[in-house]
């Protein structure tokens, strides 16, 4: 049994509610999942935040990056300019497995043609053996950013680990005051209309009034990538 099969997510879901956020995170770093968690992040518009309070907790902390083959050049060189301002020592890039690109996405079009087959290709299953060794993972999903988020919980337990959405309950100008506080670097392609940001072909600026994540797979009911879903 795992250890995150161990712990009630009553228990974590009480203590989420009690504490802020970054004595949350302290806690199940240092204490409950200590050794057996990591911070998943896509080095995205908000991801500074849950980098930089992980680093004041422990800069060793696994972090791990899905680099799909996909993504912005703006993305890649943010995330290296922020691991090495916040002194993270433990960078996982995690690529999809090269035999199954050959098989599945010869001529790299997949997402043309099966947006959610190129996400389980790119995404789904790297994250998936990435997190093989953890009973817990923290990801920075948030209430505000719409679609099946709306209701997200601040703790849950999927497919045999918990699962701590740290920042659930956190609202946009939480997020700006936080990077206001620290001097945190926003990422490049925010100011040119990107709210959201992932692969480039599935990526698009949004309009004034449109949900944070609009711009992700414009022209399609798609609002999530599939890493949130179960796999039971």
């Amino acid at each position: 049994m795992s250890l995150a099969a161990t712990i009630p997510d009553a228990e974590l879901a009480a203590l989420a509610a009690r504490l802020p956020t970054q004595d949350l995170l302290a806690h199940v770093i240092r204490h409950r999942f200590a050794g057996g968690i990591a911070l998943v992040t896509s080095f995205g518009t908000e991801s500074a935040v849950l980098l930089h309070m992980v680093a004041q907790i422990d800069r060793a902390t696994p972090v791990i990056f899905l680099d799909t083959g996909k993504l912005f050049g703006e993305t890649l060189r943010y995330r290296d300019a922020l691991v090495r301002q916040l002194g993270l020592t433990d960078l996982r890039v995690v690529e999809p497995d090269a035999q199954a690109l050959v098989a599945a996405d010869p001529d790299g079009d997949l997402w043309r043609r099966d947006g959610t087959a190129c996400c389980a290709l790119r995404k789904v299953e790297p994250l998936h053996r990435a997190l093989a060794p953890f009973a817990a993972w923290i990801n920075g999903r948030k209430r505000f950013q719409g679609g099946t988020r709306r209701d997200l919980p601040a703790i849950e337990h999927v497919d045999g680990r918990c699962k701590i959405n740290a920042l659930a309950n956190w609202q946009a100008t939480d997020i700006e005051r936080y990077f206001a506080a620290y001097r945190l670097p926003h990422h490049p392609l925010q100011e040119d209309g990107y709210a959201s940001i992932g692969c480039m072909p599935c990526t698009d600026r949004i309009a004034a009034g449109e949900e944070a994540r609009a711009g992700r797979w414009r022209g399609s009911a798609r609002t999530e990538c599939g890493i949130h879903l179960s796999r039971a």
